[in-house]
This record gives structure tokens, C-alpha cells and sequence, in this order.
């Protein structure tokens, strides 16, 4: 059957090829769940493994099949598969377990371990196929009504993660009622945390650069949040006027701005960066500052990666009072469909050299 792949370490190696098609059967205790995939997002996590800054093929062979952001249709399940049956629409997690602690009672996202397994990204193949079999321990069921938003599912589940991480880790507090929230960048995963945020009751402000009015700042307008472009109203100057953030979520892929916000954050509050910046870029911040506000004011910085199933289905619950609460907003972020596995170039190409492909995703089959 037909994947994208590439050879990591080789930059611009991307391609199509033959792989072999999977077997059920290959997923102990018949827990095996086989799935047809529909649709695969794409993102700039692909992009920087295609340009060779990180990623690693799995042992025994020489290339990665791409993809972390699935969806599709079960096709066949083996005979102790309790939690989805054929014909369910669904996603799959990303990250596998390890040997450590944390990957045993089911949070592999948290791993301890220094060898990480995320299909796609580093050691197991993507979703950028025809078809994969996994253990129905990392297939989750997608309602039907929200089939429409198809690969939103997985970067939802970093942005509720990054969301209940902070919750969780406030829970240090006693007494946490956040007000104020700022959301740096307006890719998928800002505009997701946004509605989180909003849903929860917060004063939402999403940053990015670009004046509006533009299909991102329409989107968080639409999600009655305040739109602010960075570039006529900076970070510094927005604490300045509004008061500094309860909550900050980073999600640029800029480190400097990720360390640039650490100056925008209030008394007790928390800062989750959830960016990953594969670059080797360097930036100058005023260290003896943000030390000693840090201290004084109880600051907290957390890294929240990719998601388990819990942040999965906690996700779709939001995504579906999202399509209630706003109805149209939502879809809008699927901006660019690519036909067919066999035009990976147009998904590199927009991936690469389109500004206003706000997320790009290949149809891999018809349902």
C-alpha cells in the first residue's frame, strides 16, 4: 500500500512509497484494531522532520511514513476490541509507551524515559497511509456529528492537555481562579486553547502578528475572544493595558517569544509552552529580572507534549460544546484539503510557501 515517508537525516528526502499493508494480528491478546484511514493533518512538525532536524526511523528500517494527526473508519477488530467496532469513526494518540513508571499506568506521555515512541515523529511509523493496526488502547472514537472536524481531534488533545496541565499543577495554590488568559499564536493548537480557555469562563486574548481583519482574527473574534496583532500592540504593552496573564499558553514555534513571555505573566501565575523548536536560535533576555520576579511571585513554567487518551476525549467533549456554543467558527480552521497520497509535493508546498494555509490535511480516501 501506498505512505508518505522520508529518510530522516536526509533533508528534503519526502516521497511516496510502497509499504507493506499491516496485519491485525500483530497486536497481542486480540486486541488489535485495524483502520482505513480518511484523513491525515499535517503540520509544521512534518515540515521540520523533513528538513532532517529531528526524527528517527524505526528499528530495521530506513525510512518514517509521516503523519500524527489521523482519522478514519474501523475496518476490522480482533475478538477481545470492547471499546470500538467496524464502521466507527476515529483517531489515535500519538505517543507509545516505554518502560518507565509513568507509560505503565497509561500517561506515556509523561515518560521519563530519554527514548521516547511517537508514530510519525520518532521510531514508529505515521498515519500517512492507506491503512494501520494499533491496540485499541490508543484508538479513540470520534462522535459522528463531529466527523466534519476530522483532524482537529489530535492537536485538540495538546491544547486540552496544556490546559488541564496548568489547572493541575495550580492545584498548588488551594485557591486558583484565573481571569486573564493570553494565547501566543493563531495556528491550530492558539485557536483550540483559545476556545478551551473561553469555554472556561476566561477573558481570552489571542496573539499574532498580522493585523486583521484575516480568517485568524475572525476565528478568535468568533469565538468571542480579543484578537490582538502583536505587531501593532506587543506583548509588554498588552500587560501594560489590560494587566498581566493568570494563564499564558505559548504555541508559536518561536522560542523568543516563548521566553518573552515570561515578563507578561502575573502574581501565582502559570506559563505552559507547548511550542517545539527544532532551530538553533539564540536570544538575549533580562535573566536578573525575570529571576527574581519569578521567585517573588510564585511563577510557574511547565512543557506540556503531545497528549494521552484522557486529553483526547476530553478535547472532542470541548470541540462538540465549541460546534454548540459557536456554530460554524470551528471548520473554518480545515483550510487546506490535498487530494490523494500521490500529491505530497502540494502538501510540502503549502505546508513550505503558503501563509494562509492555516491547516493542512490530506484526503486519503472517501468514505
Amino acid at each position: 500500500m501506498k505512505a508518505i515517508a522520508v529518510t530522516p537525516g536526509q533533508p528534503n528526502s519526502v516521497h511516496l512509497r510502497d509499504i507493506p499493508e499491516p496485519d491485525i494480528n500483530s497486536v497481542p491478546e486480540g486486541k488489535g484494531v485495524r483502520v482505513r484511514v480518511l484523513k491525515v493533518g499535517v503540520d509544521a512538525t512534518d515540515r521540520e522532520i523533513n528538513d532532517a532536524l529531528y526524527g528517527n526511523s524505526p528499528p530495521g528500517d530506513d525510512y518514517l511514513v509521516l503523519g500524527h494527526e489521523c482519522f478514519g473508519v474501523v475496518e476490522e477488530v480482533g475478538p477481545n476490541v470492547r471499546r470500538v467496532k467496524p464502521g466507527d469513526y476515529v483517531t489515535a494518540t500519538v505517543r507509545r509507551p516505554g518502560g518507565s513508571i509513568y507509560d505503565s499506568i497509561g500517561t506515556y506521555d509523561m515518560t521519563s524515559e530519554e527514548t521516547y515512541f511517537e508514530r510519525g515523529i520518532n521510531l514508529l511509523h505515521g498515519y500517512l497511509t492507506e491503512q494501520f493496526v494499533d491496540s485499541e488502547d490508543y484508538i479513540v472514537r470520534v462522535p459522528q456529528g463531529l466527523k466534519h472536524l476530522h483532524v482537529l481531534m489530535e492537536p485538540m488533545s495538546c491544547a486540552a492537555k496544556a490546559v488541564q496541565q496548568a489547572y493541575e499543577c495550580q492545584r498548588r495554590m488551594k485557591v486558583w481562579s484565573p481571569q486573564r488568559a493570553f494565547v501566543l499564536g493563531a495556528g491550530q493548537i492558539g485557536l483550540l486553547a483559545s476556545l478551551i480557555l473561553k469555554l472556561k469562563g476566561l477573558d481570552v486574548y489571542t496573539l499574532a502578528r498580522a493585523p486583521g481583519p484575516h480568517l485568524k482574527s475572525e476565528i478568535v473574534e468568533g469565538l468571542e475572544c480579543t484578537y490582538v496583532s502583536t505587531s501593532e500592540t506587543d506583548l509588554e504593552q498588552l500587560a501594560k493595558q489590560v494587566g498581566k496573564a493568570d494563564l499564558i499558553i505559548d504555541a508559536t514555534g518561536n522560542s523568543q517569544v516563548a521566553f518573552a513571555a515570561m515578563q507578561a505573566l502575573g502574581l501565582n501565575g502559570a506559563l505552559v509552552w507547548t511550542s517545539i523548536t527544532g532551530g538553533k536560535r539564540k536570544s538575549e533576555v533580562p535573566s536578573d529580572k525575570i529571576n527574581i520576579e519569578w521567585v517573588l511571585g510564585n511563577k510557574l513554567l511547565l512543557g506540556s507534549v503531545n497528549a494521552n487518551r484522557e486529553h483526547f476525549e476530553s478535547g472532542i467533549k470541548d470541540l462538540a460544546m465549541g460546534e454548540v456554543m459557536f456554530p460554524g467558527i470551528l471548520p473554518r480552521i480545515l483550510t487546506s484539503p490535498v487530494a490523494g497520497l500521490e500529491n505530497y509535493q502540494e502538501m510540502m508546498r503549502l505546508l513550505v510557501e503558503d501563509a494562509s494555509a492555516l491547516k493542512v490535511y490530506v484526503d486519503v480516501a472517501q468514505e
